[in-house]
């Protein structure tokens, strides 16, 4: 377990030794401001939360916050936290003291520049998803709802309010994702469950939708397959027909039926995600997270014939694996191009290219680009190769083994 940094434990001690409670700390610490520094603080409810993060060493204070806390405690600042007091921000840190700064500048206690830069901040770390390991980007989510979280203690307009609740939703549902590409499914119900009655409260069926869809692609890892078509249909009733929601969770209903072993609904779930595709422009931000690629219409594709066993998934898969790993349209996707390899093995054991499989198979569990919720994958294609007595089938459940190991 990580050591509680000096100055959290020195915060948590000067308090203690006088004997004040973490409520009286916190109405201290807005004594200690002046006016106009009182007038920007949050609500005591969301100093006192930040005042247990501080002790705890789980986030340090930022400005103005040393200076109060110094104040309200009658210690020297430095003394208090060391030289390094207004150094060591994380990234994400940084991208929230810019969000508090536009939200100071503003004349409300919200404003439209904080909202937009809160909008822009989350679209950024969904754009991130896809190559970010998902513990490294919850930690980021979670900064960010946390400072949702402070401002919905402020004084907003309804306009501002639905606004936030929107934000909100979209950071619960990213952070949902992380946690089930981290196998934590209690806390992703949890996420999830958050994320759902902010798109009710605020009618917002596209997250609403994308809330299922998330539902029906954990079911999928889980193997409960008929879950999983169930969510994914639920969803397509939800969603809006002219939003990405919708084509994912048709794509999703196409894997949940190959997985059931239906190749004809298969095949007309394949179908009706062309249809939609089709006209699509190229998003101006591809890696969007909940913004519709048609490239990723391709991988679905390989993914649904690899797991249906249609001889037409060997070159669908190495198709797709080739655009991936190429720059002709944009930059490389690693981490797709690792899944990818996992589709590629899995045609190729249903083409009867073992030798081959366990290769993709191994590059893949090698690359150090899977996440948790695709080890499931792996292990598939590693107990097929093993039944057939392959040679390389130690060496690729050994390096499994290490994969899966913490």
């Amino acid at each position: 377990m990580t050591d509680i940094p000096p100055w959290a434990v020195r915060l948590r001690e000067e308090r203690r030794e006088r004997c004040w409670s973490s409520k009286d700390m916190v109405r201290r610490l807005v004594e200690a401001a002046d006016e106009h520094v009182k007038a920007h603080l949050p609500a005591r409810e969301s100093l006192l939360r930040m005042l247990r993060m501080w002790e705890s060493g789980r986030r340090r204070p930022r400005d103005p916050y040393p200076l109060l806390l110094a104040r309200a405690l009658g210690i020297d600042e430095k003394e208090l936290f060391g030289d390094d007091v207004h150094s060591g921000a994380a990234d994400g840190d940084d991208e929230l003291e810019a969000l508090e700064l536009a939200r100071r500048a503003a004349a409300s206690d919200i404003g439209g520049a904080t909202l937009e830069q809160l909008e822009s901040a989350v679209d950024d770390l969904a754009i991130t998803y896809c190559g970010t390991p998902p513990r490294e980007l919850l930690m980021r989510v979670r900064r960010h709802l946390a400072y949702v979280s402070q401002l919905m203690d402020g004084k907003k307009t309804l306009a501002e309010h639905r606004r936030l609740l929107m934000a909100g939703g979209w950071l619960s549902l990213l952070a949902a994702t992380c946690l089930i590409d981290l196998r934590r499914f209690p806390a992703a119900a949890a996420r999830l469950r958050t994320a759902a009655q902010f798109a009710k409260d605020t009618e917002h069926r596209e997250i609403a939708a994308w809330c299922l869809e998330t539902e029906a692609w954990q079911a999928l890892t889980t193997g409960d397959y008929r879950r999983a078509l169930d969510l994914s249909q639920a969803a397509q009733r939800v969603a809006p027909r002219s939003g990405s929601a919708y084509i994912q969770a048709t794509a999703q209903e196409g894997r949940a039926w190959a997985r059931l072993g239906a190749a004809k609904e298969t095949h007309a779930a394949l179908s009706r995600v062309a249809q939609l595709v089709e006209p699509l422009p190229v998003p101006d931000r591809p890696e969007h997270h909940y913004r519709y690629d048609p490239a990723k219409s391709d991988a679905f594709t390989a993914t649904t014939l690899s797991w249906l066993g249609d001889p037409a998934a060997e070159p669908y898969a190495r198709g797709v694996l080739a655009r991936l790993q190429s720059t002709s349209d944009g930059p490389p996707r690693p981490r797709r191009a690792a899944s990818a390899r996992l589709d590629l093995a899995l045609a190729l054991l249903a083409a009867d290219q073992p030798e081959e499989a366990g290769h993709a198979t191994l590059t893949a569990i090698t690359s150090g680009l899977l996440v948790p919720s695709n080890y499931w994958r792996a292990a598939e294609v590693i107990s097929a190769v093993e039944a057939r007595h392959m040679p390389d089938a130690a060496e690729l459940r050994e390096a499994y083994q290490a994969l899966c190991t913490p």
